[in-house]
Formats: structure tokens, C-alpha cells, sequence
């Protein structure tokens, strides 16, 4: 049986930041991406390679999910991190800019020596990649591939539109990018918000990935955990109804039903699929 990990806040950290490494094993993110891309100067690229590898091995991040995100391969850094990240080792390595299915299986044969149980991420920010979502997303079938992360900074600076509240420029990739994930058995998180001071229009943007079916969300702060977490955590409502459909499809007399009656409302199997995830998210961060 496959444990259940909660994706609910994952936060990027510049691998050349030692005292940001050492604090990441104390906050209560989900995720830890250990940046080597966009939060590092190209004078830093080989130090802070030698540091997320060094991370990686020393471990010490407990249940939380350890991600290193790799340089692209059009630049003088991305073949030697994959090498390095391959025999490290991490949960996944996270990629930039991918616009095809080649690309991603490009990245998939450069990591062919990596661990069996390490996975392949890949950041959604291109104009290229919007046509081709569901076909990047259905290399999951015979790749390594199992996420998708917004970057809807980078996705914004090349469609030249404003990130402003409500996103609305971005909302057809957003939704686009949820579905081609979901028919594929990925996880896709929603990109960072740059707001790490007023927690109010943190707190909307986080409403809006869960509105929108996301996992989780991408996080340029600590101070956005508590808040993250919060919101992609179900609340004591959603326990209750799960916990109810749960049992009541438990029930001997409702054995083999695909309908049933739970407190005046009808639900069905697909309700129960919903109540079987919320209790699974529960019991991982309990």
C-alpha cells in the first residue's frame, strides 16, 4: 500500500544558504526545494550543487518531502547538477521551462542511474508547454515523471501579463495544467505568491489553488507555512462528512452499492473516493 504525503506547502530554499538548510529541517513544510536555478547567482551554481548534495546525504528533514531543483540542460550548469542529483539521491529532482514530452524525456535519460524511488518534477512556465499539457502529463505512463509546479512568475514574464489578484490571465493554464496532472496521476502545486508580508492576500491565493484542485502550493517564505498549511488542510466539517461516508459505506447492508443515502443527502462511490483522501491527508499531518 502506498503511504499518502501530503503536498501542502513546499518551500523553496537557495541551496548556497547554509543557514536556510539548517533551518528547513525545523519548519513544518511538507515539501523542501533546495533551489539551485533562479535563487542562485551563476558565481554560486557549483557551490550550492556540492551543498544540496551534501544536504541530501546528512538528511535530517524528517518526513518532509526533499526536492532539488536542477538548472535546464540549455545551460552550463543543468548536465552536471542532474549527475549530482541523480547519486544523491533526493525524493525527485524539480526541472525549469519544459515545453514537450521530449523534454521530459530527455531529463528521464539523463537520470536513468538515479534511485528507482526518485521522481521527476517539472515546472509548467513556458507559452510553448500550454498546448502540449496532456501530452507532457501523460509521460507519466513510462517516465519518472510524477509532478507538475506552476511557475507562474516566469510564466508571466513570457506571456508579458500582470500577476495581479484573482490571476485571471493565468486561470485556462491553471485549470488546464490541474486536469492534464489529474488524468495522468500526477500532483501539480500552484506557483509561489510573491507576497510574503500581508498574509490576507497570501491566505486569498492559497483559497484560490484549493478552489481550483490543487495539491498544494509553492512557497518563497517561511512565514507562509502556517497559513498554507491551514488552508490546503481539510477542516473539522470536511473530517466529520468523510468520516461519515466512510462508514456508512462500511455498513453490511450497503455492501456492493454505488448509491447511498448519508445524512438526507445522496452520495455515491466518487464521494467516497473524496472521503477516503481527506482522510488520508488527516492522518499524514496529524
Amino acid at each position: 500500500m502506498t503511504t499518502f504525503r501530503p503536498r501542502r506547502s513546499a518551500l523553496y530554499l537557495p541551496a548556497s544558504n547554509a543557514k536556510a538548510l539548517a533551518k528547513a529541517r525545523t519548519l513544518p513544510a511538507d515539501v523542501v526545494i533546495l533551489d539551485l536555478e533562479d535563487a542562485v547567482a551563476p558565481e554560486f551554481k557549483a557551490e550550492a550543487r556540492a551543498a544540496a548534495v551534501a544536504a541530501v546525504a546528512e538528511g535530517g528533514f524528517g518526513t518532509r518531502e526533499l526536492v532539488v531543483r536542477a538548472n535546464g540542460l540549455t545551460t552550463e550548469w543543468g548536465r552536471d547538477d542532474l549527475a549530482a542529483i541523480s547519486a544523491a539521491g533526493p525524493d525527485a529532482v524539480l526541472v525549469p521551462k519544459v515545453s514537450s514530452p521530449a523534454e521530459v524525456r530527455a531529463y528521464d535519460a539523463l537520470l536513468a542511474n538515479a534511485p528507482e524511488r526518485m521522481k521527476l518534477w517539472v515546472m509548467i512556465e513556458t507559452c510553448a508547454c500550454v498546448p502540449q499539457l496532456d501530452a507532457i502529463a501523460a509521460c507519466a505512463a513510462d517516465t519518472r515523471l510524477a509532478g507538475f509546479v506552476m511557475g507562474t512568475n516566469d510564466l508571466a514574464k513570457a506571456m508579458r501579463a500582470q500577476l495581479r489578484p484573482g490571476r485571471a490571465p493565468f486561470l485556462p493554464v491553471l485549470t488546464l495544467a490541474v486536469a492534464a496532472a489529474r488524468a495522468h496521476g500526477l500532483i501539480v502545486l500552484d506557483g509561489v505568491c510573491n507576497e510574503f508580508r500581508d498574509m490576507d492576500v497570501f491566505r486569498a491565493e492559497a483559497d484560490q489553488g484549493l478552489e481550483w484542485g490543487f495539491d498544494g502550493k509553492t512557497l518563497i517564505h517561511p512565514d507562509q507555512i502556517d497559513v498554507c498549511n491551514a488552508v490546503f488542510t481539510p477542516s473539522e466539517a470536511e473530517v466529520s462528512w468523510a468520516r461519515a461516508v466512510a462508514e456508512a459505506f462500511e455498513l453490511p447492508e450497503n455492501a456492493g452499492k454505488g448509491a447511498i443515502k448519508v445524512a438526507g443527502k445522496m452520495v455515491e462511490l466518487l464521494h467516497l473516493d473524496q472521503a477516503h483522501r481527506v482522510l488520508a491527508l488527516v492522518a499524514a499531518v496529524s
